[in-house]
């Protein structure tokens, strides 16, 4: 089993970071990654074309792996939101249809779809938070609510961002495709812990960010396509997405017709190396470690939290992600719990009414400590 990591991190010591669920550090050598990259942009004309697409398809190929996914199914792009309004203009919705989304998921998955419900005359309908914590049996049981057949899309989180539950995504994907309907995911909460293999799970789409789990920087994320869907239009017109347009002005946009992959999805501006090359790192690094290394040292953590709090706090789930333990404290007071934490340099997130503790591979048993000790007097 792996050993904290604080060392390659910028932690001081009296500071308990435990929110890698909101916005997690960068390690030393991402930063590194990162002061290199803007060296190089202050010198542009020592990195050509060549130097940009090797950057490129690095953060492509570390990307796809943690999905065990062909780098040609992914594209690169800057959000969540934009991996999802790309899905939303591949996969036309018929109208009378249903799609699925989690109560109180996050944004990205449930709102492209809402705003084009009315004009798209289709459904969006919300699947309740289960009692239990279970959401997979919650999903599952709506996919075969008849009630919401025809069914087009389940587009969820496979963690749930202010729970912690974990979803089966391998069930819910056999059930959406026995019913005909497909599957989006946001794995925000799960890329670099939970593994998802696309080549047992079969997702038409998957969204992840670099900057929570996977110790990237803000604006750099990844899409997963699922070849079935990549010959459509991409979400934005760009050279890059295009099989051949050259710098001669005489032959310019020669051929207009997009690549066959999934980089014709690619982002505008994407040959900003800079972020690039800190995306790629930063996945290499977890990669290197391993998810289920990952898995099993922040469950050693959340264990530690959850063994020494009061059993009232600890949700009541066979589901709860390894890395995630959001407290069921009294919700009108979890804020003033976490900005009271934050003035002892211990930092967790209140959300919906729940106290989240997202420990990554910096934190140590001491951070744990640290957080109960001044946790329990708040809780009287």
């Amino acid at each position: 089993m792996i050993e904290s990591q604080r060392s390659h991190f910028d932690l001081p010591d009296d500071v308990s970071f435990l929110s890698a669920a909101s916005y997690s550090p960068l390690p030393k050598a991402v930063q590194d990654a990162g002061r290199d990259g803007v060296g190089r942009k202050a010198q542009p004309w020592l990195y050509g074309r060549p130097f940009r697409d090797q950057q490129n398809e690095r953060a492509r190929a570390a990307a796809a792996r943690l999905l065990n996914a062909a780098p040609d199914d992914v594209a690169l792009i800057p959000s969540v939101s934009y991996g999802f309004a790309t899905a939303a203009k591949l996969l036309p919705i018929p109208q009378g249809a249903t799609i699925l989304v989690l109560e109180d998921d996050h944004a990205s998955p449930v709102l492209e779809w809402q705003t084009r419900a009315a004009e798209g005359a289709f459904r969006v309908a919300q699947v309740s938070r289960p009692s239990d914590g279970d959401w997979t049996a919650a999903v599952l049981d709506a996919v075969a609510d008849k009630r919401n057949r025809p069914l087009a899309l389940a587009s969820i989180s496979s963690v749930h961002w202010a729970d912690g539950a974990v979803l089966d995504l391998a069930q819910i994907a056999s059930a959406l495709r026995a019913a005909g309907a497909h599957l989006a995911v946001d794995a925000t909460q799960a890329a670099g812990v939970i593994p998802l293999d696309v080549s047992e799970v079969d997702p038409d789409f998957v969204v992840f960010p670099t900057y929570k789990w996977l110790l990237g920087p803000y604006g750099r994320a990844f899409l997963y396509i699922a070849p079935r869907h990549q010959a459509g239009m991409p979400l934005e017109q760009t050279a890059s997405g295009r099989r051949r347009i050259t710098s001669d002005a005489t032959i310019y946009l020669q051929d207009t017709d997009h690549v066959a992959d999934a980089r014709r999805f690619d982002m505008g501006q994407r040959d900003y190396f800079v972020t690039m090359e800190m995306a790629s790192v930063g996945i290499e690094y977890v990669s290197h470690l391993g998810a289920s290394e990952i898995a099993a040292y922040t469950k050693r953590l959340t264990d530690q939290a959850a063994e020494a709090l009061p059993e009232r706090l600890i949700p009541k789930t066979a589901s709860r992600a390894p890395h995630i333990l959001s407290l069921q404290v009294e919700p009108d007071r979890a804020k003033d719990i976490e900005t009271t934490l934050a003035s002892d340099q211990i930092f967790v997130s209140a959300r919906l009414g729940r106290l989240r503790l997202s420990p990554h591979v910096y934190n140590e048993p001491r951070d744990i400590e640290r957080f109960v000790s001044k946790l329990r007097p708040l809780l009287n």
